[in-house]
């Protein structure tokens, strides 16, 4: 049996007699309990049901190792928690998550909103896997955290001291740098010219060598001290900045902009709690470096020895057993509405190749990873399929679970739609002709204005007939145009070639002799004017050299078209209720059926 189909194997046993120790000390708001039914359905697809242990498997099977591992660290915090006495309620991770809405501005409903749209983040998950760790970490460093008047005294200088404001010249070679501090001390008011021109700093170049001001306690001390010691107009030695070489002159001390009395304790208080909170940042990683070093983890999940071992059992985590239900019941909160829709879509074929008599068989699967190779390229020296390569290619670690997904959720599918749609593709004449014309014949080289209202267009129109010269027309694109390319390139687009998908701007243009404008061409919501500066000769003029070429590229465009189509057509005659996503889909009504009383 392979790696995946112990494990598969395991699995299904597992979720059979689920038998383990259950976790302690779970967080506030912590995942659904493990007494859901597991033969509950989950989704029906044409009166075929897809059950929850199943999906579980399925979910467990792709995500189970990561979601484990994440599992693992909060269960260490847990672990290091109960043993302080330490607890963090729900209510703490309310506060919490309120406090960092407000710092970004955001009532709290806006902010969980937007960590769903923008990072797929739950809120139920930002909870449990974000803010509960957090605070959970940040009391079990506290007593080790503090902040000293010295630190908040250099901190209030590093904003509101007095600052330096310089000009720079930077190298990389120390003579260079001797050479150009010589030439800068002879002159002074040449500084900012030499630092144009010599400077290696980019950036500080540009400006003649101006750089933000420097404040203490922000920098290289060697560096604060040497500019906070010198003069106004006063060049500095040459000193190291790392691996390059540099000098400053003083162009103007800035005095101290201290804040006034009345928010004078609020802003000291708001430095203090940006230090606790760095501090408590740095302490926490540290800590919890510490608890996944000192743990003793056993993961079982994944290794099928240990599997055997340990039946039911993903980890073993400081003596205390994880089941792989909890981890199943992870995964199907994360990602189980996104395996089950490859699920779903899995089934329609099933059901598809069933109706058809059809079945797709291991030599199928394999012909189908041979020919995606070659497509991409990867050959060996003897001309044949680079399998392999093929599969480092596409899956990071190539071991027997990760290509058996492969194949099931790419391959597998893939194969199945060919077969379904086989023996539908027919490349025509006409289909060859096109082919031709569009992929070796001549292109329309052209100028083009796009407007977006009708009036614009007719306004632009009547301005370049009046003056029908390239270089006026060009000139009118760059001040109307709302194509972003033609607009920057005086008019000029890619050259339009036939069949290529636009077939009213291709009929317009390939009707046009050199220097000729087009009528204002109605291109969706669009409007566009086109003036023809020529045609390009044909890539090849011999067609038998390409047909070969031709039958097969045109074939495999059709087959990808007839795939999706078919796909579609599926998913559309279908009955599925997906209870997980809480939609229901009904069936299209056949054209030929009745339509009843």
């Amino acid at each position: 049996m392979t790696r995946s189909g112990m494990h598969a194997a395991t699995l299904r046993l597992v979720f059979a007699v689920s038998a383990a120790l259950p976790l302690t000390g779970t967080p506030p708001a912590a995942a659904a309990g493990n007494g859901a039914d597991e033969k509950a359905i989950v989704a029906v697809v044409n009166a075929e049901p897809i059950t929850r242990q199943f999906l579980a498997e399925q979910a467990v099977l792709r995500h189970g190792e990561e979601v484990l591992d994440e599992m693992i660290n909060r269960h260490l915090i847990i672990q290091a928690c109960e043993q302080k006495g330490i607890q963090v309620d729900g209510e703490a991770v309310r506060e919490e998550i309120i406090h960092i809405a407000k710092k970004f501005g955001l009532s709290t409903d806006a902010y969980l909103q937007l960590l769903r749209d923008e990072r797929d983040i739950s809120a139920q998950q930002y909870s449990e896997e974000i803010v509960w760790p957090m605070l959970s970490l940040r009391k079990l460093v506290a007593a080790e955290v503090e902040v000293t008047p010295e630190e908040v005294n250099k901190a209030f200088m590093s904003q509101f001291g007095e600052a330096i404001k310089c000009r720079m010249i930077m190298t990389s070679d120390r003579s260079a740098a001797d050479q150009l501090h010589e030439r800068a001390v002879a002159d002074p008011e040449q500084f900012g010219e030499l630092a144009k021109k010599y400077s290696e700093d980019e950036q500080s170049a540009s400006v003649r060598g101006l750089i933000p001001p420097i404040r203490r306690y922000t920098s290289d001390p060697q560096l604060e001290e040497t500019v906070f010691a010198l003069e106004e107009k006063a060049i500095s030695e040459v000193m190291p900045l790392g691996d390059m070489w540099i000098f400053l002159r003083v162009e103007r001390k800035l005095p101290a902009t201290p804040p006034n009395a009345q928010t004078l304790p609020m802003v000291r208080q708001q430095i203090t709690d940006s230090i606790r909170d760095e501090k408590v940042r740095v302490t926490a990683t540290k800590l919890f470096t510490q608890l996944q070093r000192q743990a003793n983890v056993v993961k079982v999940l994944g290794n099928p020895e240990q599997e055997q071992q340990y039946p039911g059992v993903a980890a073993i985590i400081n003596g205390q057993k994880m089941t792989v239900a909890k981890v199943a019941e992870r995964c199907l909160e994360r990602h189980g509405k996104t395996v089950l829709d490859g699920e779903i879509n899995r089934k329609l074929l099933v059901q598809a190749l069933r109706k058809a008599r059809l079945q797709v068989t291991q030599e199928d699967i394999d012909a189908e990873v041979s020919r995606a190779a070659v497509s991409f390229g990867y050959v060996d020296k003897a001309g044949e399929p680079d399998v392999e390569g093929w599969l480092k290619s596409v899956i990071e670690e190539p071991d027997d679970k990760a290509i058996e997904l492969y194949v099931r959720d790419a391959v597998w599918p893939s194969v199945a739609l060919k077969q379904l749609v086989a023996g539908t593709i027919e490349v025509s004449d006409e289909d060859l002709r096109r082919g031709f014309a569009s992929n070796f014949g001549p292109r329309a080289e052209v100028l083009a204005i796009v407007l977006g209202d009708q009036r614009t267009a007719q306004k632009v129109w009547d301005m370049a007939r009046g003056n029908p010269t390239e270089k006026f027309f060009g000139e009118l694109a760059s001040q109307y145009s709302i194509e972003p390319v033609s607009q920057s390139n005086i008019g000029r687009v890619p050259p339009v070639a036939r069949y290529g998908g636009q077939d009213v701007i291709e009929e317009e243009a390939f009707k046009l002799e050199p220097g000729e404008l087009s009528g204002i061409i109605v291109s969706g919501d669009r409007y566009v004017i086109l003036r023809l500066q020529g045609y390009t000769e044909p890539v090849v003029n011999d067609f038998d050299a390409v047909k070969e070429e031709l039958v097969r590229d045109l074939t495999e465009r059709k087959q990808r078209l007839a795939m999706a189509t078919k796909f579609d057509d599926l998913k559309e005659a279908a009955q599925i209720d997906n209870f997980l996503a809480g939609t229901s889909r009904t069936a299209r009504r056949s054209a030929a059926a009745p339509s009843g009383r």
